[in-house]
């Protein structure tokens, strides 16, 4: 049936032309924009997940420039860090020649204050952007990462850089109301003297020693009496071998004779003289030497650390030699060695006559500083400790470093061998800091390249398949237009039945 109201053909071909116009205008969308989903209405679900990325995207390039300015500041105070520690080995090597005695010290000590002054220089200017990580104790958070979970929440994640201080500061010890930390420490002795120790040789009464021989080891040199070399009595033997003994001429070592008793004397501050006997008969068993005190203590007296107690940043202790007090107070990640140290720089920097300073480690594990006394006057020792102060600078005690005179050269020896120790690990430290933070900026910048490349595969146009796509719809645009004339003058036809 035909109908001039109703032309189905006219209808279908409508509609045919409307989808290909339809998918005509997507294809150029796609062509223009570059993009197969670009709104939400394209593909939601792709969509939102192209945008939860670009945002990510967005958010690890203001990372990657975080990144790079942390860098450049960890770089600025490696960069300090490692100069400090070659101007302290210039003033090692100053230290080393003022151990001579006939060199002018006065014209070192001049030079070491210069070179101390440049490490001030370094120290205070080793900052980029107003940050200096050469100063104080503060770790610095530089940005690293995004961190997104299958819940969809994001954490940022940070790279934690220490801070090493290599200022010259003695720290702020801790109020009166914090905990008492005296008890980490404890002393051998109140007092120090110069006061000899001994060990004691008793030759046997009633025995005539000249059949006897004898070999005596002291401090690691060893004296050999062979059988018939004495004469007399135990009085006449011990004389003897008393006399035989000062004749090695060992430093420190003098030894002293009352009736039969020879009496071995140690002066030597940081070492333990040990003393052996071995008697040697004739066959008869006659005679006998009694040893007493085989090993001879060293004079110096010992403030012992514990090897329980924990150090913790702001801990401070006070040692009492005489009539002066020193105090160091512990940094971030300091023990008991470092506290040590720091009060034996301090003891050294104060300047005592006579009094000299050794850091050491005993049997048990626990940190010393000993303390030896070469004068005649007592000197009363005391420790004590407080919690809640400010740490002492990396370089602390640089500034107390005097080699004008004999005392003062033989201390700084060790002192500048602790402080370039500290600059090192210091340097080493921000090496391998800036080391991770260039890692962590060659995996952001590759990361971010994967992010982009995966979104461009769920969102950007295939163009040689759009390419093809748009020809072959320009194609049916056109047949579907010639449809619709043809079904559009389908009525016409009708005309030819009412002539």
């Amino acid at each position: 049936m035909s109908s001039i109201l109703t032309n189905n053909s006219a209808m279908v071909a409508l509609q045919t032309l409307k989808s290909i116009n339809s998918d005509l205008a997507k294809t150029q969308n796609e062509i223009s924009t570059g993009k197969s989903i670009a709104t939400a209405k394209d593909n939601a679900a792709v969509w939102a997940i192209s945008k939860v990325m670009e945002s990510d995207v967005n958010g690890f390039k203001a990372i990657s420039e975080s990144l790079s300015l942390g860098e450049s500041t960890v770089a600025v105070a490696r960069q300090g860090s490692e100069t400090v520690t070659d101007l302290l080995t210039q003033i090692k090597g100053k230290v080393v020649a003022a151990q001579e005695e006939n060199v002018d010290r006065e014209k070192i000590q001049t030079d070491i204050v210069a070179l101390r002054n440049q490490i001030s220089s370094v120290v205070n200017a080793a900052q980029f952007n107003g940050l200096n990580m050469l100063k104080g104790t503060d770790d610095v958070n530089i940005l690293s990462s995004l961190d997104r979970s299958g819940d969809g929440s994001v954490e940022a994640q940070n790279i934690k850089v220490q801070r090493s201080d290599m200022t010259t500061s003695a720290g702020t010890y801790g109020a009166a109301t914090e905990t008492d930390l005296s008890s980490n420490g404890t002393r051998s002795a109140a007092t120090a003297t110069n006061t000899a120790n001994a060990a004691t040789l008793t030759f046997a009464a009633d025995t005539d020693y000249s059949h006897e021989g004898f070999t005596f080891d002291v401090a690691g040199t060893t004296l050999v009496i062979s059988a018939g070399e004495l004469s007399g009595d135990e009085n006449a033997a011990a004389g003897a071998v008393s006399a035989r003994i000062n004749a090695l001429g060992l430093e420190g070592i003098q030894a002293t004779v009352s009736g039969a008793v020879v009496s071995v004397n140690s002066t030597r501050a940081f070492e333990p003289v040990e003393v052996t006997a071995t008697l040697s008969t004739d066959g008869t068993g006659a005679g006998d030497v009694t040893l007493a005190n085989g090993t001879i203590p060293e004079r110096a007296e010992n403030v012992t650390f514990s090897s329980s107690a924990a150090v913790n940043e702001g801990d401070g202790y006070k040692l009492t030699v005489g009539d002066q007090t020193f105090t160091y107070v512990a940094g971030k990640n300091e023990s008991f060695e470092d506290v040590a140290k720091g009060l034996k720089t301090a003891v050294d920097a104060g300047g005592i006559e006579g009094v000299t300073t050794k850091v050491a480690k005993n049997d048990s594990g626990d940190w010393m500083i000993k303390v030896d006394n070469d004068t005649a006057s007592a000197k009363a020792i005391a420790i004590a400790g407080r919690a809640g102060g400010e740490a002492s600078g990396g370089l602390f005690g640089l500034d107390g470093i005097d080699v004008s005179t004999n005392a003062g050269a033989d201390a700084a020896l060790s002192n500048i061998e602790n402080l370039i120790q500290n600059a090192i690990d210091s340097s080493a430290s921000f090496g391998s800091a800036q080391g991770r933070i260039e890692t962590q900026s060659d995996f952001i910048s590759k990361l971010t390249d994967s992010l982009k490349t995966g979104i461009g595969t769920l969102v950007d146009a295939d163009m040689e398949e759009a390419s093809a796509r748009l020809q072959a719809l320009q194609v049916q645009q056109q047949l579907g237009t010639q449809s619709l004339s043809i079904a559009n003058q389908a009525p016409q036809s009708i005309l030819s039945l009412f002539r």
